[in-house]
């Protein structure tokens, strides 16, 4: 298990503890928000310009001068209190504009010793990451009203953006490009600080952060074998002054309120019940999932770029979230969700079209790093519609809107408009299924939680801006959304003009019974927009420049990409469940977000622990079958790559995978899964595989 996701575990006994303390002074359990104020101070100034290939000396170095100076940092924060006496523990989450790190920007004249005697260059950078963020633990003593606390945490910004460097009066080869600058150690900050309460709700607070946004490492090169290299080791010393407002331990609403939450499931909670299903004000939830997967040596009779290295392999991987919500109106709330992510996915997350592992980010690194994945709003607009209803995709498939993840209990009616804006995952509102859906508590491989042929927007990470609408009726629901695609397809940047690149995505939901139990299908058709290529036109280009193996990004230009498919969950019995999908894409085109898959079908049987006196444990057994169409067959079969497959070579057959997984709860926060996978023809080539693949996977929650 990696040390963040230990430390979020270390966490979850905590309101144990703090129940058990007598009541304080003054109460810093709770959520609170604020804002803060102050100053950064660099640590380091100077800039360097090394000469690297093609020069063969340090005579060629350059030094610019830095433009790094101190400066204004403002920003808010958010965070959640526990208290056991007169200690106080809990985590915080930030983002703050950090004024004052910038890159050279201008003409500048070259050192003496500069040959051939170069008496000029310009640098002219980008726009870069002028902020800081952070998710931090903090454990403080409470005396009266005043709190002294330490904290310290994973963080994230700081990268300088894409720059340009021209030597002299430039020229085909004195013209020198650099992307954004890249870090492989980890972003840490920590610090300590002073806070008052001075009313019965805010506080105010002095806090010292030295900030380490690690060795920025910049290259920029000319396209005819000469580099130059920025190494800046970006590092702060930040002193801010902060007010915060606490919502306190209490967090039941007792006044009616009508309300729902994710995807605007009601329940049958009643407003001013109490308990932990009482209408909430705010919603603190976390979850920390380990996983760690291989897999023996297997037949294969070559290796490619992005296949499974046929020598056996075993990976770690670790991702933490913290799930904020924060009602701000009658039916409306605001949602935020820090993650920090750690380690690889099996084989840094190439090699089968249905990968094996939804569970961890795909973007793998050996240090822990942060991002906000998730940060929307949401808004129900209740049509009445007679009695409250229930949703068996919620709460645990009970009929109780409980308080979850993103989701913040009360009252929802039956009938209703649900809007949600701002950064989240497509399958947060599309193509969901309670048997098959969420691979940090059920099935880990990509065939299963999702259509294996809906190329839905995405970043590397899976997530996007988009907006969704949903209206719910008695037994239908109709759900619209569109999203923006990433820049590049597999990108890790969303595209940032509105339309510009984008997907529309429309599904229709039927609920009925079927012998008396509960069932739903769905049909689900979309649109990708953007810029990509047709894989016809990639061969041909090949062919005609003699370049192989085709590129994928040789010949893109505007087109749409269209699919589509159905979606069935139906209860045989109570706690054993049956689903199928079945989807397909114009695979005429490459893969612009997601599976590497044309064509698919996949179906399972997921039994709850309930059936042998386990209520806690959970089994699941499905199979998928996938397909490409000919123009992505005879691409691949030229040594061709994308997002998730290329062996160099393809004998093609479909992919087949195959998992079993058996869940142990140890109660409703804990639990360990065993999980196995066979893969037939990995990567839809019959020359390699099969592949026994072994997982274990550990999930802590609060």
């Amino acid at each position: 298990m990696g040390a963040t996701g230990f430390a979020s575990l270390l966490l979850l006994a905590a309101p144990a503890a703090y129940a058990e303390a007598p009541p304080p002074v003054f109460n810093w359990v709770g959520m609170y928000l604020g804002a803060s104020l102050g100053a950064a101070f660099p640590l380091h100034g100077g800039e360097r310009l090394q000469a690297g290939s093609g020069f063969g000396s340090p005579i060629y170095d350059l030094y610019p001068a830095g433009a790094t100076r101190p400066g204004v940092t403002v920003g808010a924060q958010v965070g959640y209190n526990w208290q056991d006496g007169p200690w106080v523990w809990g985590f915080e989450t930030d983002l703050s504009l950090l004024d004052g790190r910038r890159g050279p920007n201008g003409l500048f004249a070259s050192s003496d010793a500069y040959a051939p005697g170069l008496p000029v260059y310009t640098l002219y950078p980008g726009s870069s990451a002028n902020y800081f963020a952070s998710i931090r633990g903090r454990v403080g003593f409470a005396y009266d009203r005043a709190l002294l606390y330490l904290t310290g945490g994973v963080a994230a910004g700081g990268a300088r953006g894409p720059a340009t460097l021209t030597l002299g009066a430039g020229g085909p080869d004195a013209i020198f490009e650099a992307p954004w600058s890249q870090s492989s150690r980890m972003k840490y900050v920590f610090g300590a600080g002073f806070e008052y309460a001075f009313a019965d709700n805010w506080s105010a607070r002095a806090e010292y952060l030295f900030l380490n946004h690690s060795l920025n490492t910049q290259t920029f090169d000319n396209g005819a074998g000469y580099l130059y290299a920025s190494r800046i080791r970006n590092e702060n010393q930040i002193l801010r002054f902060g007010l915060n407002y606490h919502f306190g331990a209490k967090n039941e609403i007792v006044a009616p309120l009508q309300y729902g939450g994710i995807n605007g499931h009601g329940g049958n909670g009643a407003s001013g019940e109490s308990g932990e299903n009482a209408p909430e004000f705010y919603s603190v939830h976390a979850q920390t999932t380990n996983v760690v997967q291989g897999y023996p040596r297997f037949r294969a009779a070559y290796d490619g770029p992005n296949s499974f290295p046929s020598g056996g392999k075993a990976n770690f991987g670790s991702t933490t979230n913290i799930f904020l919500g924060l009602r701000l109106w009658e039916g409306g709330a605001v949602y935020l969700n820090p993650e920090i992510d750690q380690g690889y996915g099996l084989a840094n997350s190439v090699g089968a079209a249905s990968y094996v592992n939804g569970a961890v980010a795909k973007v793998g690194a050996s240090a822990p790093y942060m991002r906000f994945q998730r940060y929307f709003l949401r808004q129900i607009i209740g049509l009445g519609g007679g009695d409250r209803g229930h949703d068996p995709d919620q709460g645990s498939r009970s009929e109780v809107l409980e308080s979850t993840q993103n989701q913040i209990s009360g009252k929802v009616d039956r009938d209703r408009i649900i809007i949600t804006l701002g950064k989240f995952a497509v399958g947060d509102v599309f193509d969901d299924n309670v048997y098959a859906h969420d691979p940090t508590t059920g099935f880990m491989n990509f065939a299963f939680n999702t259509m294996g042929a809906f190329d839905y927007a995405a970043d590397s990470w899976g997530y996007t801006h988009g907006l969704a609408v949903e209206w719910k009726q008695n037994w239908w629901t109709a759900r619209g959304g569109v999203f923006q695609l990433s820049t590049v397809p597999n990108g890790l940047e969303i595209e940032p003009e509105l339309f510009r690149q984008y997907m529309a995505v429309a599904e229709f939901e039927g609920r009925y019974d079927l012998f008396g139990q509960p069932g739903a299908i769905k049909f689900l058709g979309y649109g990708d927009n953007g810029n990509l290529s047709k894989m016809d036109d990639v061969v041909r280009y090949a062919y005609l420049t003699g370049e192989f193996p085709p590129r994928v990004d040789s010949f893109r230009k505007r087109a749409v990409k269209r699919g589509g498919g159905i979606n069935v969950k139906q209860q045989l019995a109570p706690n054993l469940g049956f689903f199928l999908r079945a989807s397909m894409a114009d695979g005429r085109y490459e893969t612009v977000d997601y599976t590497d898959v044309d064509r698919s079908v996949s179906f399972g049987l997921v039994g709850g622990g309930a059936l042998w006196g386990r209520d806690h444990d959970e089994i699941g057994v499905a199979a998928a079958f996938s397909g490409l169409h000919g123009s992505r067959v005879r691409y691949f079969a030229l040594g061709g790559t994308s997002v998730y497959i290329g062996d160099g070579a393809l004998s093609y057959d479909g992919e087949k995978n195959l998992e079993a997984y058996y869940k142990v709860g140890f109660g409703r926060n804990f639990d360990a899964t065993l999980d196995y996978q066979l893969l037939v023809n990995p990567g839809h080539n019959s020359a390699r595989g099969p592949i026994n693949v072994f997982g274990l996977r550990l999930r802590g929650a609060f």
